[in-house]
C-alpha cells in the first residue's frame, strides 16, 4: 500500500476548521485508493507565536521538507498586527515557502454555474470563467533585499526591494507556458514594464521563453489594465503569469468573481515538498463558529491528487462532488444561495466527502 506523509499546519482563525475537513477527506479516500495517509500536525503563524514566540519553528520546516505534501489552513490574527515584522504570523508563511522552494503558485478561478448569481458582477460577464493565475512565489518584493526601516534626512523611512533575476523569471515562465499548452493555449504575462525596470527584464525573458512554446499564444498586459480587465471581461483570460506582488493582488480579485474567496484553492510547487492551501485568509470574525467554507480546502486536495500524487481520478471525484453539492443547493453562509440549504463547515465537508468517495468508487467500477 502506498504511504504518503502529510504535514498539517492548521494555523489561525478558521484554519483548524478547514484543515480538519481536509484530513477527513484524505482518510476517507485512503481505502478506495489503497493509500495510507500519515499525518503530523505542527503550529504555524499566530498559533506558533503564542506557544514559541516565533511564527514557525525550524523543526517544523525540516518536517515539511521530509514530507510528501504540506496542508496549510491559514495564518494571521489581529492581536499580532502591531508586532515587529519578524514576529508576525505572515512571516512564518514566507519562511515556509522559501524553505520548501515552492516558487510556482497555481491559483485557479472557476465559476460553477450554480454560483453565477453569487458573483458581484453581472451573470453575463462572469459565466464561464475558467482561468489560472500562475504567481511567482519566492522572489520579488516580498523577499528582496535591502528591506526595512531607516532614518533619511531626519525622517523615518522604509524601503522594500523588488528584484528578479533571469533564472527566476525563466523557470516560472516555463511552468506557465507548460500549463497553458495543456489548457486553451493562451498566456497573458502581467507586469508594469512601462515604469519598472524589473518588469522590463521580466517581459524580455518571457518573450525568450515563448519561443520554446510555439503552440501557445503570448500577450503582455500592464497590471493596472489587467485588474480592470478581470472585472470588465474575465473570460478573455486562460493563464495569467505574473510576479509575487501582482499575483497576490490579482488572484484575490479573481477569486471574488467566483462568488466567494472561500471557493478558491491553491497549489505551491517547485523544488521541494509541495504546499497546498486555500486562498482565503484566517477570517477571525467567524473562527470557531462552524461557518467557514471548506470548499477551497477540499479543492486544494483535488490539486494535490492532480499535481503531486498522480491520481487524476481522485481529483475529478472531488471536483465533481463539489459541483454536485452546489447544484443540489448546499452551501455555507458566505454564498447564501437562493432557496438553498445553508450548512456549517463540518456538515458541508461531510456532504462533499461522502459524495466524492461515492464518485471515486463509481470511477473504479467503470474501468
Amino acid at each position: 500500500m502506498e504511504v504518503k506523509k502529510i504535514i498539517t499546519l492548521p494555523g489561525d482563525g478558521i484554519g483548524p476548521e478547514v484543515v480538519a475537513q481536509g484530513v477527513a477527506l484524505l482518510k476517507a479516500f485512503g481505502g478506495p485508493l489503497e493509500m495510507r495517509f500519515e499525518f503530523e500536525e505542527h503550529p504555524a503563524g499566530g498559533a506558533c507565536l503564542k506557544q514559541y514566540n516565533e511564527p514557525i519553528r525550524e523543526e517544523t520546516l525540516e518536517a515539511c521538507r521530509q514530507a510528501d505534501a504540506v496542508l496549510l489552513g491559514a495564518v494571521g490574527a489581529p492581536e499580532f498586527d502591531n508586532n515587529p515584522a519578524h514576529l508576525r504570523p505572515e512571516k512564518g508563511l514566507l519562511k515556509l515557502r522559501a524553505a520548501l522552494g515552492v516558487y510556482c503558485n497555481l491559483r485557479p478561478a472557476r465559476l460553477y454555474n450554480t454560483l453565477a448569481d453569487a458573483s458581484p458582477l453581472k451573470k453575463e460577464i462572469v459565466s464561464g470563467i475558467d482561468l489560472m493565475v500562475v504567481r511567482e512565489l519566492t522572489g520579488g518584493i516580498y523577499f528582496g533585499e535591502p528591506a526595512g526601516f531607516l532614518e533619511k534626512n531626519g525622517l523615518r523611512t522604509s524601503l522594500n526591494t523588488m528584484v528578479y533575476d533571469e533564472n527566476e523569471i525563466r523557470r516560472i515562465a516555463r511552468k506557465a507556458f507548460e500549463l497553458a499548452a495543456k489548457r486553451r493555449g493562451h498566456l497573458t504575462s502581467v507586469d508594469k514594464a512601462n515604469v519598472l525596470t524589473v518588469s522590463q527584464l521580466w517581459r524580455k525573458v518571457v518573450d525568450e521563453v515563448a519561443e520554446e512554446y510555439p503552440n501557445v499564444t503570448l500577450s503582455h498586459m500592464l497590471v493596472d489594465n489587467c485588474a480592470m480587465q478581470l472585472v470588465r471581461n474575465p473570460r478573455q483570460f486562460d493563464v495569467i503569469l505574473t510576479g509575487n506582488l501582482f499575483g497576490d493582488i490579482l488572484s484575490d480579485e479573481a477569486s471574488v468573481l467566483t462568488g466567494s474567496i472561500g471557493m478558491l484553492p491553491s497549489a505551491s510547487l517547485g523544488d521541494g515538498t509541495p504546499l497546498y492551501e486555500p486562498v482565503h485568509g484566517s477570517a477571525p470574525d467567524i473562527a470557531g463558529q462552524n461557518k467557514a467554507n471548506p470548499v477551497a480546502m477540499l479543492a486544494s486536495l483535488a490539486m494535490m491528487f492532480q499535481y503531486s500524487f498522480d491520481r487524476p481520478e481522485a481529483a475529478a471525484a472531488i471536483e465533481a462532488a463539489i459541483e454536485e453539492m452546489l447544484e443540489a443547493g448546499f452551501h455555507t453562509a458566505d454564498l447564501n444561495l437562493p432557496d438553498g440549504h445553508c450548512l456549517g463547515t463540518k456538515e458541508m465537508g461531510e456532504k462533499i466527502t461522502g459524495t466524492a468517495v461515492k464518485r471515486l468508487q463509481e470511477s473504479f467500477a467503470t474501468v
